[in-house]
């Protein structure tokens, strides 16, 4: 897979428009990661407003990314800040192993066995 060294927008949402975005370059992913990914996201809009972009950083970190005009009354930035909270702690697993997949297939690093991207 290609990388730039620019931020990779794994998915998101948009409150306003109320759509649901997946990068296809992931589309190697599992169907249930993918479906619990848009499940998380799209509740996420619904709860607070917003636009929620899961994104890796060029180190792999996978990021939450908010944005919300700022004449949007509706956008609960409180609640957003406990409902990244909430999701950073109750799919921690999940939220760490897509890092681990970005850093093998993206970065090219290498697994703690020692096992390459083109030998897994």
């Amino acid at each position: 897979m290609e990388y730039d060294g620019e931020n990779v927008v794994l998915c998101g949402a948009n409150s306003y428009e109320q759509k649901y975005f997946f990068n296809q370059q992931f589309s190697s992913l599992p169907e249930n990661i993918r479906q619990e990914l848009q499940i998380m996201c799209v509740l996420y809009t619904e709860d607070v407003g917003g636009i929620l972009m899961l994104e890796f950083d060029k180190e792999g970190t996978l990021e939450f990314k908010v944005t919300a005009p700022e004449g949007d009354y509706l956008f609960d930035e409180i609640g957003s800040v406990l409902k990244i909270k909430q999701y950073q702690r109750e799919k921690r697993e999940l939220l760490e192993s897509l890092e681990m997949y970005f850093r093998v297939f993206f970065l090219g690093e290498e697994l703690e066995n020692g096992v390459t991207e083109s030998e897994a």
